[in-house]
């Protein structure tokens, strides 16, 4: 959530910088609000002035042996008035409050004018796409042997965009996993977490999913505020939530392993064929949790710890920064990492590794004690993909298919194959 003194005071810079999302502002219905605010709780204070000036007439008027019950009874009046100011008080806060929760972060200077992924900016391509002397095949067509990924039999148990994995490809997954928390963990200082995958209104609000996007959610049951989550950056990063931390606990770096998901309302019809796009799906996430000073390195740290996770696979990939236009809710600035897929000829988002400044930490109000200040300061929040295990899966699966339907494994992934060095092979 934006910061109310900054909004109310600078109305015009954050419209401006909204103008980057392609977002307009409506400053009129803030000012009205503000203003009727500020007329609200004046009344309040004049109120609570004249009540309080009142008390102490009783006082005195029993002290002279005078009837005090006409100032009990104006007393009793004030008190009312001031209920029903004190109500419509909380209403217009209430309402200014809504306004701000569907306000969206202010992006970074740094970040590119746009109005959709056409227009991210490359920062930087690694690795060369590999050629084939054959027409390539997707992951779906290469899993189909023996239906190590199998999407009929997922569709008959639950619906579709869902899968099931049989033996290799199961195996093959579980590796990706381990791999990924290995790296962080050893090489590059996360702390493993792991985290229920059900979370209350209070998680979700606080990392800006509600209320703005429930429509994305799987709320578990009707009658209650229980979701499934959409990604464990909720969770970790609420582990803070309503919390002041000491200066020396900074920086906190998580990473975790979690089922996540989406019910991609917003995407209906997209990516449709495979495992791109999934209702559930499994992600390694990484959390920062930093001082404020900190977080721009903390981004470009992050996305390094991404990127080394390809660079270990020799994938190739670029780096893109996203554009106004396709950054998200809680983001001031977002690398996109990008992996190569063959049989699509073309770059997909494998990760998003996103500064969100002080924006989830004023919702959750996660602050730290600021030894320079003495103050209690909010906290930076950065999140990001370390990687997306499905797709990471089938970027390896395309990118190391043989000519005979085989897969090769990753020389990195082979210590957690039990040494095999191929998957699928015919007769398998």
């Amino acid at each position: 959530m934006l910061d109310q003194k900054l909004v109310r005071n600078e109305l015009a810079f954050v419209a401006e910088r909204q103008q980057v999302r392609n977002l307009e502002i409506d400053q009129k219905q803030f000012s009205d609000l503000e203003a009727r605010r500020r007329q609200v709780q004046q009344h309040c204070e004049d109120l609570q002035a004249k009540r309080n000036a009142s008390s102490k007439a009783i006082g005195q008027a029993k002290a002279k042996g005078e009837d005090a019950q006409p100032i009990l009874d104006e007393v009793a009046k004030l008190g009312d008035s001031l209920k029903s100011a004190e109500a419509d008080l909380a209403q217009v806060q209430q309402e200014l409050s809504e306004l701000l929760l569907g306000m969206p972060n202010l992006v970074d200077d740094s970040v590119p004018k746009g109005t959709s992924e056409d227009d991210n900016v490359e920062v930087r391509k690694v690795g060369t796409p590999r050629e084939f002397n054959y027409e390539p095949l997707d992951h779906v067509d290469i899993g189909a042997r023996n239906a190590s990924l199998d999407f009929e039999t997922a569709a008959k148990l639950t619906g579709s965009r869902f899968a099931v994995m049989r033996g290799e490809m199961a195996q093959l997954h579980r590796a990706l996993v381990q791999f990924m928390l290995d790296t962080h963990t050893r090489e590059h200082g996360y702390t493993e977490i792991n985290v229920p995958a059900i979370v209350n209104q209070d998680s979700l609000r606080g990392t800006g999913q509600l209320p703005k996007f429930e429509e994305d959610l799987f709320k578990v049951i009707a009658d209650n505020d229980y979701y499934l989550i959409p990604t464990s950056e909720v969770p970790v990063t609420n582990t803070v939530r309503d919390s002041i931390l000491d200066a020396t606990e900074l920086p906190i770096r998580y990473t975790c392993h979690s089922m996540c998901f989406r019910s991609e309302a917003g995407s209906y019809g997209r990516d449709t064929r495979g495992l791109i796009r999934q209702h559930q799906f499994e992600k390694v996430e990484m959390v920062h949790v930093v001082k404020p000073d900190d977080s721009w390195q903390a981004l470009e740290d992050m996305t390094s710890h991404a990127e080394q996770i390809l660079k270990k696979l020799e994938l190739p990939y670029r780096v893109v920064v996203l554009c106004g236009g396709d950054i998200g809710f809680s983001a001031a600035k977002t690398y996109d990492i990008e992996v190569w897929l063959p049989a699509q000829n073309t770059y997909r988002e494998i990760s998003s590794c996103s500064n969100c400044t002080d924006f989830q930490a004023r919702r959750m109000q996660a602050r730290f004690r600021n030894p320079e200040t003495r103050k209690n300061e909010l906290v930076h929040t950065l999140n990001g993909s370390g990687l997306a295990v499905g797709r990471t899966l089938v970027a390896v699966l395309e990118n190391y298919q043989q000519e005979d339907g085989s897969v090769a494994v990753p020389t990195v992934l082979q210590p957690y194959m039990h040494g095999q060095k191929s998957i699928l092979e015919k007769g398998d």
